[in-house]
């Protein structure tokens, strides 16, 4: 594994760690009128704080781009998920809830996870699949289980939309991430020409700011603890199978090497939710901060 695609991952998981607490604490007061709405995004637009955490997630997602383009996606993923650590330190810091063993435990799963896929997996570069019947199923696949997610989701209104909100804009970040390493070839063989004539760089458009509207719509409807966990979850997951399934990453798939893979990826799954409903996590707005309808004279 390239150092440099080990710091440039990391770096944007600690971007976007922060990026995402800081938008969740401004997300939270924002008027449920624009649940859903691209209005949210216009209305928290006023707030400094939200925008120094769209500072920060743009900042991890350029760094996340450098490092796809330097590295495979199903090794850049993986470290991609780490930002719930990040935001777990945060988060620590705002509320003083020391981490006890549940922290420590998420810590170590996750950690250990991410080194058991790296390790039994070995991803590394191979061809990409030229057939676009196969690109435009996979993606089909993963943004039609989004849309299906969101749609469920507003119709629904249960305590869990949040979450359902989030692992459906992870689901898009992880096709974004595809699609932005994509981009990436384009431009180093035709440049900016190539480029944009390209449907591949407005995919990543739409998929960013869609995504965004989600992750701002179920950071606006509930804590943190019931949203990141499955945002951080989805978008590996989704970005991994984007990766073996269209651009050529290959994965070991001896028996022993499947076997750890998936226990990897189990371990990490199970260390976002248990990060992710950890007491130092946001709860919620408490009663000294302003109600929804005061965000519009902030």
């Amino acid at each position: 594994m390239s150092v440099l695609v080990l710091l440039l991952a990391v770096s944007a998981a600690c971007c976007l760690g922060l990026g995402f607490v800081l938008q969740q604490n401004a997300a939270q007061r924002a008027p449920l009128s624009d649940f859903l709405s691209f209005r949210l995004l216009l209305d928290l637009m006023r707030v400094p704080r939200w925008l120094g955490g769209l500072g920060l997630m743009v900042a991890g997602m350029v760094l996340g781009a450098v490092a796809l383009g330097k590295g495979e996606i199903s090794l850049v993923e993986p470290l991609l998920a780490t930002n719930l650590l990040f935001a777990l330190a945060l988060s620590r810091y705002q509320t003083k809830q020391p981490l006890g063993r549940q922290g420590w435990a998420g810590l170590l799963l996750l950690a250990g996870g991410v080194s058991a896929f790296i390790t039994a997996g070995e991803p590394r570069a191979g061809s990409a699949v030229a057939d676009p019947l196969r690109h435009w199923l996979i993606i089909g696949v993963v943004v039609g289980a989004a849309l299906a997610l969101t749609a469920y989701a507003k119709r629904s209104r249960l305590n869990w939309t949040a979450a359902l909100l989030a692992l459906a804009a992870g689901l898009l970040y992880g096709v974004q991430d595809a699609l932005t390493r994509v981009s990436g070839t384009l431009f180093s063989g035709g440049g900016l020409a190539e480029l944009f004539t390209s449907w591949q760089p407005y995919g990543v458009l739409a998929c960013g700011v869609t995504g965004l509207v989600l992750v701002q719509s179920a950071f606006e409807t509930a804590p943190l603890r019931m949203s990141l966990p499955a945002l951080t979850a989805a978008e590996p997951l989704a970005g991994i199978l984007c990766g073996v399934g269209f651009l050529g990453d290959r994965l070991r798939t001896d028996t022993g090497a499947l076997a750890w893979e998936a226990a990897g990826l189990a371990a990490v799954v199970a260390a976002i939710v248990l990060l992710g409903m950890h007491p130092a996590m946001p709860c919620g707005t408490t009663e000294s901060e302003p109600p929804a309808h005061e965000l519009q004279r902030r």
